[in-house]
């Protein structure tokens, strides 16, 4: 088997493909031989050394990635209800960048027959961080007006659909004019193009009374405002911090770093309950120590791309010996969609 392994935090030459033994599942267990890899910007996080999960799960070398897709290869002892070359979507808490995994069979999950390999491999990170954020934290309300930050990416695009299937009126944030379209295609009624509009103006042209849900992984560039932003009982969520990282593989900025660190924004108590507002803050790694949880949103997102209800993110792919390109692509802030590795 291959994988890519990271040695040291650094830049795209940390990404190394090295040959390994092939894997036995243990009891428990699924192995899939990998088609498709999905990639996410905590890969990107985790390549730089400032993902808080890897150092605390895996640490260095590690093997990045959450999902993939494939066909099951072996079944460990007491998994006994998939067949050999099934097709599957696969969860692992890192690890994914490889041409085979053994997961659990509880994080394991047969591929809807309306998605391909590659959109199976790019469907449960970003929806199941769209799903928790709005159905387990936010808690819409059919009506409510939601704000997307970045909503052209892999998440945003996911949290589009699924405020949309709640029954909000949901504004999208994009960060240039090309990434309109998309926002609409995924459902938004609003979409804010903060290259040539006034962001918190536009904002505030939408919904006057504020938003019932804001959700934001830009980090101190926009958390304040955001919060100042949500309506009486609205709740900001969030879910990164991505303003505050080097982009295309730039030196970690330690001065930059440090000063955005200071100017984010500390939410004092007195005040939450005063201005009657809420915030909200979580990581997907987490989420696999509440395997119950995590069965649960897989299982109605998987049902919902079965009724059609919601719809796989657009794709672009890369072949796996060029993972240090997708990484560029996606650090670069232009892509839009989902990014996947496919494995000749």
């Amino acid at each position: 088997m291959q994988k890519i392994v990271i040695h040291k935090p650094g830049g795209y030459e940390q990404l190394c493909i090295e040959k390994h033994p092939d894997l036995t599942p243990c009891p428990g267990e699924v192995l899939i031989e990998v088609e498709a890899i999905g990639i996410n910007y905590a890969d990107c996080v985790t390549r730089m050394g400032l993902y808080a999960s890897a150092r605390q799960y895996v640490g260095y070398p590690i093997t990045p990635g959450f999902e993939v897709a494939g066909r099951v290869a072996a079944c460990g002892a007491g998994v006994d209800d998939l067949d050999n070359g099934t097709p599957v979507i696969g969860i692992s808490r890192f690890g994914a960048y490889a041409t085979q995994v053994a997961i659990p069979r509880q994080q394991v999950f047969t591929l809807p027959g309306k998605l391909s390999i590659a959109e199976g491999a790019g469907f449960p990170a970003v929806f199941l961080t769209a799903w928790y954020a709005l159905f387990e934290l936010a808690h819409p309300h059919s009506g409510d007006r939601i704000l997307i930050h970045s909503a052209a990416g892999g998440v945003g695009g996911a949290l589009v659909q699924l405020g949309k299937l709640a029954g909000c009126h949901v504004t999208g944030v994009v960060g240039a004019g090309h990434k309109t379209n998309t926002v609409y295609k995924s459902g938004a009624d609003e979409v804010i193009d903060k290259s040539h509009q006034d962001l918190w103006q536009e904002a505030n042209r939408i919904s006057p009374d504020g938003y019932q849900v804001i959700l934001d992984a830009n980090g101190p560039s926009t958390l304040a405002q955001s919060y100042r932003h949500l309506a009486p009982m609205g709740k900001l969520v969030v879910y990164g911090f991505h303003g505050m990282l080097p982009r295309t593989g730039q030196r970690m900025n330690r001065i930059k770093l440090a000063w955005d660190y200071l100017r984010t924004p500390r939410f004092n108590p007195f005040r939450l309950t005063t201005e009657n507002r809420g915030v909200l803050g979580f990581n997907l790694s987490f989420l696999f120590d509440q395997p119950a949880v995590l069965l649960e949103g897989m299982s109605q997102l998987l049902k919902w791309i079965d009724s059609g209800r919601i719809s796989p993110p657009q794709l672009r792919t890369y072949p796996l010996n060029q993972v240090a390109d997708a990484h560029r692509a996606l650090e670069s802030g232009q892509s839009t969609g989902k990014l996947v590795l496919v494995v000749p």
